[in-house]
């Protein structure tokens, strides 16, 4: 009998341990969205604890007449709803520059430069599907601190759909 309830002990807690673990250790992918021109990141995500995780984003833009990068990180907490259903919170900040080419065709000939940080919150909800595959939906508002001159509204609000394979 002491063999069988140790068993069943063992088998309960090996359960409750895999559904704890909703967050995987690693994922990789991309969040497609756009914010004041930037528009596709490379995103990584690596697990802190049970119900907390790092992201880190790296999104850049590049045209005729314009270049840029982003650099985002945000530190997450994670609930799950039901399912593989989870939601999050986030805050953080990074830092970022863009490059406007005038050429004589839309403002005042001018070229700008603008190197700025940024701070940011997050908020989300993602599926964990069987396969290594996360999808998730997020908006993170973001308030950005720099010289600014083409563009001088300095809060950013962003909506992504995030992709990434899980490892």
């Amino acid at each position: 009998m002491k063999k069988i309830l140790s068993l069943l002990t063992v088998i309960t807690l090996t359960i409750v341990a895999a559904n704890a673990q909703s967050i995987s250790k690693n994922a990789l992918g991309l969040r497609l969205g756009d914010n004041d021109g930037f528009g596709g990141e490379i995103s990584y995500q690596a697990r802190l604890s049970d119900t907390h995780r790092l992201e880190v984003d790296l999104g850049w833009r590049d045209g005729k007449n314009y270049d840029g990068f982003k650099l985002a990180g945000l530190h997450q907490w994670v609930w799950n709803i039901e399912n593989g259903f989870n939601w999050y919170v986030g805050l953080g900040g990074g830092v970022g520059s863009y490059s406007f080419n005038d050429n004589k065709n839309f403002n005042d000939g001018n070229d700008y430069t603008d190197t700025f940080v940024f701070g940011a919150g997050d908020i989300g909800i993602e599926y964990n599907f069987d396969i290594p595959l996360l999808i998730s939906l997020d908006f993170r508002p973001e308030i950005a601190f720099g010289d600014d001159r083409y563009n001088n509204n300095d809060l950013g609000l962003d909506i992504a759909l995030g992709l990434r394979y899980q490892f």
